[in-house]
């Protein structure tokens, strides 16, 4: 337990620390619920493109459109839209941003022909472009540092498992009352959390449960930095610039594989469409106890030294990459995907320790930009190109030789995080004589 707790007198009901306390994790519950509605809202439109295309007539591109123009909307607008939230209210954005995804969505359900759908689902991703680096910046703020790794990469496997739900949900829903009904079914579930959330959880109440250090405190945070000195603060030593990096390089292995695991279960073991999006599923619900369970361990060996968040990130990189290539390299059959399997557990087990050392290396008052940064280099550099730079090598080599290259970004993934390690005390110290400097100003 984080919060010094005062054993409780004859009658009381519970004690400041224990109520704080649990208030926390209320607070993570409902932020961790949005995540996976916001998955769920962007990934159930994969459910239903066959139904899409028979209805509408629609081509392959036009339905690829439907699905790429979120994620261009996340990649545009993710760091402008976190560094409002770091001004406007953090907890306010995120109700905000609830409401317009799940108002999208329900625009997605009620869509007349395909310029509908592709203008309902560009506000999906204008709803749920900063949510991911906002909402974990509000979860961190009310915990200790001792558990920043586990709670990153259990915030991040939210988008693993929102995926899995919103497809495998939304095309059992699809199957029985059609597709419009998927589309509703999942904004009815973001907005009963957006309902939820607001009722709950609250500026002040997150202000006065702020962690301090030794205790929450109810002391505002910083006021917001000029944008000169935001940038300064995004950017300021090489260990931050080195987590970004190395985090987005993990995750590059990890879109590109999940990507395009479908189609390897496919080409080269034979299941159906459908048996093989089953499989991938499954691969893709072990990245994300991957993440969790790396950041947990993460926290737990780096509790006295927290230089060993960096030694764990090297430890997860170079892992993934000697099981991928190994694995890819294997015979088709249960070795095989064994070894796959434990290698994509690893893959994105990084994320953890690199959003703990961000949070680490970033002011607490722009901990939303911090984590928008992170989020806008982790697309950028890693999910976005990993499926299409697969994709340009298989068409010259073929699938399985590109998926037995793809694993070797793990080494320049290891290489930042190996250079972040050593700068890292050195721009710890920097960063102390910076805050003492602005303090006596």
């Amino acid at each position: 337990m984080y919060l010094r707790c005062v054993k409780p007198e004859s009658g009381d009901v519970a004690t400041p620390a224990a109520a704080s306390r649990t208030y926390a994790w209320i607070v993570f519950a409902l932020t961790f619920g949005l995540l996976l509605s916001d998955y769920m809202s962007r990934q159930v439109l994969n459910a239903v493109f066959p139904l899409l295309k028979a209805a509408w007539g629609l081509s392959d591109t036009r339905l690829g459109s439907l699905s790429s123009v979120v994620a261009l909307m996340v990649g545009i607008l993710t760091f402008p839209l976190s560094v409002f939230a770091d001004r406007w209210g953090r907890v306010r954005s995120v109700v905000l941003m609830g409401a317009l995804w799940s108002l999208a969505t329900l625009g997605c359900a009620i869509s007349r022909n395909y310029g509908d759908m592709l203008l309902a689902r560009a506000f999906v991703g204008v709803g749920e472009a900063a949510y991911g680096s906002v909402g974990l910046a509000i979860v961190l703020s009310i915990f200790p540092p001792s558990l920043r790794a586990t709670l990153t990469g259990a915030f991040m496997a939210g988008g693993a498992f929102g995926s899995v739900f919103g497809m495998s949900l939304g095309g059992i829903v699809a199957v029985h009352i059609g597709w419009r009904w998927s589309f509703g079914a999942m904004a009815a579930f973001g907005f009963m959390l957006v309902v939820a959330y607001r009722l709950t959880v609250t500026e002040k109440r997150v202000g006065a449960s702020r962690w301090t250090g030794e205790h929450h405190a109810s002391a505002k945070p910083a006021a917001s930095p000029s944008f000169s000195v935001l940038l300064k603060g995004l950017f300021s030593t090489v260990s931050v610039i080195c987590a970004y990096v190395g985090s987005a390089l993990q995750l590059f292995i990890m879109g590109a594989v999940l990507a395009w695991m479908p189609s390897f279960l496919n080409r080269y073991y034979g299941l159906a469409p459908d048996k093989a999006g089953v499989g991938a599923a499954v691969f893709l619900m072990l990245g994300g106890a991957g993440m969790i369970v790396c950041g947990i361990v993460t926290d737990r060996v780096s509790r006295v030294l927290p230089i060993r968040k960096w030694v764990s990130a090297i430890v997860y990189s170079l892992s993934s990459f000697v099981l991928l290539i190994v694995g890819f390299h294997l015979n088709a059959g249960p070795a095989q995907l064994l070894v796959i399997a434990a290698g994509i557990f690893l893959v994105a087990g990084t994320s953890g320790p690199a959003g703990a050392m961000v949070a680490r290396l970033t002011p607490e008052a722009i901990h939303a930009s911090a984590f928008g940064t992170l989020t806008l280099v982790n697309n950028l550099l890693g999910l976005a190109p990993g499926p299409l730079v697969t994709g340009m090598i298989a068409d010259r080599i073929g699938l399985l030789g590109a998926l037995q290259v793809i694993p070797f970004t793990a080494l320049a993934a290891t290489l930042a995080f190996v250079v972040g390690k050593r700068h890292y005390q050195a721009d710890l110290q920097r960063l102390a004589t910076l805050e003492k400097a602005a303090v006596s100003h």
